[in-house]
Parts: C-alpha cells; sequence; structure tokens
C-alpha cells in the first residue's frame, strides 16, 4: 500500500524540559502511566514488549523497535482484541529535539488504517499535552479517559 499522508498523524509540541527528563516518561512505566493509561507494562529495550491499559477495555500492545537514549522512540502500536488495528499493525515515533530551554517532541504515527486517523488522531491530541503537563512539573490529575471506554 503506497504511504500517503492520510495514513499518517504528525503532532508537534514543545515542552520545557531538557531531552533526558522527557525520554524518561517514554521508558518509565511509573511515568508513563502518569500521562497515558490506567496500568502500564514496558520493557524499554529493542524488541521489549509494552503493554498499555488505558481504561481497563481497551489496551495498547507493541514492542520497541527503535531507542536513541534522549532522541528517538519507535514502537510497534496496535489493540488488543482489535481486528482494525492489531498488535503490531502501526507505528508510532516519538523524535526528541533539544530547543532552547526545553525539548520539541514530535509524534508522528504511521500506517494507520484510514477510518482509524481520527480517533487516533483525537487520542494523541489528548495525551500530548498530558505529557507536557507532568514533564513540566505539573499535575493533570488522573487521565478521565482512564475511566471511560473509548472503542
Amino acid at each position: 500500500m503506497k504511504q500517503t499522508d492520510s495514513e499518517k498523524i504528525t503532532k508537534e509540541i514543545f515542552i520545557e524540559c531538557r531531552p533526558q527528563t522527557l525520554f524518561s516518561f517514554f521508558t518509565d512505566p511509573d511515568k508513563l502511566v502518569r500521562w497515558m493509561g490506567k496500568h502500564v507494562l514496558l520493557e524499554p529495550k529493542i524488541g521489549g514488549k509494552y503493554r498499555i491499559d488505558a481504561n481497563g477495555s481497551d489496551i495498547a500492545i507493541g514492542e520497541y523497535l527503535e531507542i536513541v537514549p534522549y532522541e528517538k522512540i519507535v514502537m510497534t502500536w496496535g489493540w488488543e482484541k482489535s481486528k482494525v488495528v492489531p498488535p503490531g499493525s502501526s507505528t508510532v515515533e516519538f523524535q526528541l529535539t533539544p530547543k532552547e530551554n526545553g525539548t520539541n517532541l514530535v509524534l508522528t504515527h504511521y500506517d494507520l488504517p484510514v477510518g482509524e486517523i481520527p480517533s487516533h488522531q483525537q487520542g494523541w491530541s489528548h495525551y500530548m499535552p498530558r505529557i507536557k503537563q507532568f514533564a513540566e512539573g505539573q499535575d493533570p490529575g488522573v487521565d478521565p479517559w482512564s475511566v471511560v471506554s473509548m472503542h
């Protein structure tokens, strides 16, 4: 299938913290769970698996494909029990670039079925401000999505 712009999501956000600090929010389960999901299991190494239980019924599963300390994390992405976006069927890349007094975070989600773009677009629009708040030392509180089913 030919890759077109409609099959990927790109989000960019500036976060006032060092890349080293931000990086840990993708590799430390105690930090990741503060901005996404209610239960998180991570094996942050190449080929390592992760499992993010968003709300008790929607569970994201995949594995780490690439980890460049403080610069980039690439992981496969999919939903347990989903036939449309099964585990391993799409890829999420987080690129961290130092900028002035912080880090520019660029998320790119590839290989999504076109019909799934809006819900994933909405999902990342929800989670990106949360990681920003936590990484900048604020507390956005319990994720309201962790108590409701999205699918």
